[in-house]
C-alpha cells in the first residue's frame, strides 16, 4: 500500500512489476525535485511537503523548462512546508471497510434508470 500501490491496475506479473517500478521512479523523481529545491533554498528536504510538490509539478509541468516557470515552481514548493511534529502517531489500520452491497459497475444515473424501469 506504500506509494498508493494498493490500486495497481495490471494483472499480469510482468506488467505489475513494470507498474511498481514506474511508481518507484515517480517517487524518486518527486523526492529529487524536493531535494534540489531544498538545497537551492538552504532548507532541509524533510521540511517540504510531498503532496505540495506533486501538486506544483502538475501545475507547472508545461512551463518548468523556462527560467520563470522554474522560479515559480520553486516558490510554490517552498510555500508547502511541513512542520516538526515530534509526537505525531499514525495508527496502521485500514479505514475502508467492506460494504454489504455489490460494486456499482455503471454510472449512478444509469443504475437509477434501470431500477426505475424495472418497476
Amino acid at each position: 500500500m506504500t506509494l498508493g500501490l494498493d490500486v495497481l491496475r495490471c494483472k499480469a506479473p510482468a506488467m505489475v512489476r513494470k507498474e511498481v517500478w514506474a511508481h518507484v521512479l515517480a517517487y524518486n523523481l518527486i523526492r529529487t525535485a524536493m531535494a534540489q529545491v531544498a538545497e537551492s533554498a538552504g532548507r532541509n528536504p524533510r521540511e517540504l511537503s510531498v503532496a505540495g510538490t506533486v501538486q506544483a509539478l502538475a501545475a507547472f509541468a508545461e512551463v518548468l523548462g523556462t527560467a520563470a516557470g522554474y522560479a515559480a515552481f520553486v516558490r510554490v514548493v517552498l510555500a508547502y512546508r511541513v512542520g516538526n511534529r515530534p509526537d505525531r502517531v499514525e495508527p496502521r489500520a485500514r479505514k475502508r471497510r467492506p460494504k454489504p452491497y455489490p460494486p456499482l459497475p455503471v454510472p449512478r444515473t444509469e443504475a437509477r434508470q434501470r431500477l426505475l424501469g424495472s418497476r
